[in-house]
């Protein structure tokens, strides 16, 4: 590839980079060049929109480069500040070990263990003396810190910005200081982190990073960004069956920019694609049909994808009732006096995150048992009612209901 069409690739999926002609500098210098991506483990998931920053990682493997992953062990215990209209709480160390050990393994889905250097940043952060932190804390002004937007929003909302958040931003540019980065890739909202690095290799003599942006991707609900915390995610560690599922439920308006930042279709496919639903030509549940496909493939396998779309067939084109629904046994704890009250039930199953939210879907009649309505929310139902059966909640979620588990 020329260094033109290497920089083409590099462009899809991100919203902006800084600079275009420093990228393409770097690319020219003929060396693997070090392209840094920091990761604060404050989850134990890597969700579909954090992979979207990870694929893009990928992208530069493929054309020979060096993934620098700073696993932040040191910085997730200060909480990034980013978008943030409160002071992060805090995470134990504990916490921390805990999702690093189920982060480290979810990435290499998606990168090349050969290319990938792995940092921790808390080898150089936690070494600090307070000397050391006074140093760091020279190089930038309260004027530049507080030039962020949320800070700024917080300020004139009267909400308080701890010391320490402030901070935040000169750890993650330190980072880019001690693994001496060409590249430093984020979301949207690490912008001003990511310049903060590109300042401070300056002030260190250092050649300045080029920065590269992603958009940050909506989650299921068509609304939110995509956050474990509100529930409107996708874990490349789901199963086949939740990943084609919950892709299935995202709004038809979220198509094209799933296959953008989610999937390696080709962009002149994708709008072929968009064009041909816009035109009436195809249908958008067939497309979202693609859509699911491709995601499944790449973190499971394309036999998987294709298993799945013959269910989803099978199951709601033809309205069906599912045969290999997954069995789950019913849980004890909602048990009492040997009746069980269908929204206990789904929330103790996971299928909701509250009785509220259950209750609304049993009013709205998306809750089924063998295909009967269960929207008696008073109604309270005996073990051998419903074991054997299959629960359905809303329009992709299946349990055949065995005995009480232990």
């Amino acid at each position: 590839m020329t260094f033109e069409q290497q920089l083409e690739l590099l462009r899809r999926g991100t919203s902006e980079i800084i600079s275009e002609e420093d990228l393409l500098a770097k690319l020219r210098l003929g060396r693997p060049l070090r392209v840094k991506l920091g990761v604060d483990p404050t989850v134990a998931h890597v969700t579909l929109g954090w992979a979207v920053v990870l694929r893009k990682l990928r992208d530069f493997q493929r054309l020979g480069h060096t993934a620098c992953l700073i696993i932040g062990d040191f910085t997730a215990q200060i909480g990034d500040p980013s978008g943030k209209s409160k002071t992060r709480p805090q995470l134990t160390r504990d916490d921390v070990v805990r999702n690093v050990a189920a982060v480290s393994e979810q990435v290499y889905k998606i990168l090349d263990p050969d290319k990938t250097e792995i940092f921790y940043n808390r080898d150089w952060l936690g070494a600090m003396t307070f000397e050391d932190v006074i140093r760091l804390a020279s190089r930038t002004t309260v004027a530049r810190i507080l030039e962020r937007d949320d800070f700024t929003k917080r300020l004139n909302e009267q909400r308080p910005i701890a010391l320490h958040e402030i901070l935040y931003p000169l750890c993650q540019g330190f980072d880019s200081v001690e693994i001496q980065a060409d590249i430093e890739l984020g979301g949207n909202d690490q912008k001003f982190n990511n310049l903060v690095g590109r300042t401070l290799m300056q002030q260190y003599g250092q050649e300045p990073q080029v920065v590269m942006l992603c958009p940050l991707l909506v989650g299921t609900d068509g609304k939110e960004k995509m956050s474990q915390s509100l529930g409107n995610y996708i874990s490349i560690i789901d199963s086949p069956r939740d990943i084609y599922g919950k892709t299935m439920s995202i709004p038809d308006e979220l198509m094209a920019n799933w296959f953008e930042l989610c999937t390696d279709t080709p962009l002149d496919e994708l709008r072929e694609i968009v064009q041909a639903c816009e035109s009436g030509q195809m249908n958008p549940r067939d497309a979202k049909r693609r859509l699911a496909q491709e995601i499944v493939a790449l973190y499971h396998s394309r036999e998987a994808a294709e298993a799945e779309d013959q269910y989803f067939l099978e199951t709601f084109s033809q309205r069906s009732q599912p045969v290999d629904a997954p069995e789950t046994a019913i849980p004890r704890e909602v048990i009492q006096d040997g009746g069980l009250s269908v929204p206990g039930l789904v929330v103790a199953l996971g299928l909701a995150k509250s009785n509220g939210q259950a209750k609304d879907l049993m009013k709205a009649g998306a809750v089924t048992l063998d295909g009967v309505k269960l929207d008696d929310l008073t109604q309270k139902l005996t073990v051998s009612e419903v074991e054997g059966k299959i629960l359905k909640v809303g329009k992709h979620q299946f349990r055949k209901l065995v005995g009480p588990g232990s």
